[in-house]
């Protein structure tokens, strides 16, 4: 048993003292890395100065015609006034000018209706027929009325001519006659109404009166919106009510078309609507335009603002710093060599990739376009034709 236990105790003070050697083995090897890291960093920045001091010397012996060139090339524009126009885009839509409803003259059961819902139509075009069934009928009871007028009249003639019965016997036949021809000639205009057709082109927006039912005169069939007049309609925000006014011009786009129109506003709303605080404008399109038609979108190109000789430049040219404050690089003369510098600016509003500057530039001053980006102020640069 204590054989036993003293080779345990044996072991547990071999492990230990392992353990104890490896650790320190470690320690050393850290401290060793440590100090080599720390001599290597010195002779690197030994080693940085010294090249520093010879790209000094080497600047300073090498010959003027030999030296680098470090300027930053740039391209310059020279700026000039222009007539700067501001434009808003507000969708509108494609409109018939008015709403036609096409009615019969006489009153009947729709026999056939020749159109549907959404269908263009013709000017002249059969749009439904009538039944004239109890105008035939009419007709023919007046015919029998006409027949025997006509023989009483007749008769009554001959007897005026013999001077047999009174003259009122004679005229009275006359008159019931004449009358009975006048209601058939009434009758026969009726039976020629029996086809309704369409009073002018355009399309049929709604079917009132289905194939079966009744109609009476002057009831409407179908509605038909005239798209052989048609207009663009806006609501414009309330702000463009002193921008805008009757007659001035302005640009119409149809994006499905890819066309593009200038045409005068024809009509300006006197009304603002309450619910979202617009106005109503209309621009009336020529007859000649094909492919438009109702509810068509449009795009309509306002006119808000208008500078004669105003500052403009390409958009990307503006920077602004962390401070928040806006500039555009310039150059100026330094000694021999030309420098970037910043022209802090008061920028304005933009269209079509150009923007109004409205104080720091003015007409005459060079800036720098090419080779911009990145550049700092105080570097020098070198001016190259574009």
């Amino acid at each position: 048993m204590f054989n036993k236990l003293f080779i345990v105790l044996l072991l547990a003070l071999s492990i230990t003292a392992c353990s104890s050697g490896e650790k320190e083995g470690t320690n050393a090897d850290l401290e060793a890395k440590k100090a080599l890291l720390k001599e290597k960093r010195k002779e690197l920045g030994e080693l940085k100065s010294v090249i520093t001091q010879l790209e000094k010397e080497i600047e300073a012996l090498t010959p003027e015609d030999q030296k680098e060139d470090k300027r930053r090339l740039v391209t310059v524009m020279t700026l000039a006034s222009t007539n700067f126009k501001h434009y808003s885009d507000i969708q509108g839509s494609v409109m018939a000018e008015d709403m036609i409803d096409v009615a019969a003259e006489i009153g009947g059961r729709v026999l056939s209706l020749k159109v549907r819902e959404g269908q263009s139509v013709r000017k002249g075009q059969l749009i439904a027929v009538i039944d004239i069934e109890g105008v035939d009928r009419q007709l023919a009871e007046l015919d029998k009325g006409i027949e025997l007028a006509q023989t009483v009249f007749d008769r009554q003639e001959r007897l005026w001519k013999q001077n047999i019965g009174s003259e009122i016997q004679y005229l009275q036949a006359k008159n019931n006659l004449e009358r009975l021809q006048k209601s058939r000639q009434l009758l026969l205009l009726q039976k020629d109404k029996k086809n309704v057709y369409a009073p002018a082109s355009g399309e049929v927006e709604k079917v009132v009166v289905q194939a079966g039912e009744l109609t009476s005169p002057g009831m409407p069939i179908v509605m038909l919106l005239n798209t052989s007049k048609l207009k663009v309609v806006v609501d414009l925000p309330e702000q463009y009510l002193t921008k805008v006014k009757k007659g001035q011009k302005v640009k119409i786009r149809f994006p499905a078309l890819d066309r593009q129109l200038e045409l005068p506003i024809t009509k300006v709303g006197n009304i603002i609507n309450p619910g979202n605080r617009t106005f109503l404008i209309e621009i009336a399109l020529r007859k000649n335009i094909s492919d438009l038609k109702p509810n068509l979108l449009a795009v309509v190109s306002i006119n808000d603002l208008s500078i004669e000789n105003a500052i403009t430049i390409p958009t990307e040219l503006v920077q602004q710093e962390v401070g928040g404050r806006f500039y555009v690089l310039g150059t100026k003369k330094e000694g021999e060599d030309i420098v970037a510098t910043k022209k802090y600016v008061e920028s304005g509003e933009s269209y079509e990739g150009q923007i109004l500057i409205k104080d720091g530039l003015k007409a005459g001053e060079d800036i720098i376009v090419k080779g911009a980006l990145g550049l700092t102020e105080g570097e020098r640069v070198k001016i190259i034709a574009d």
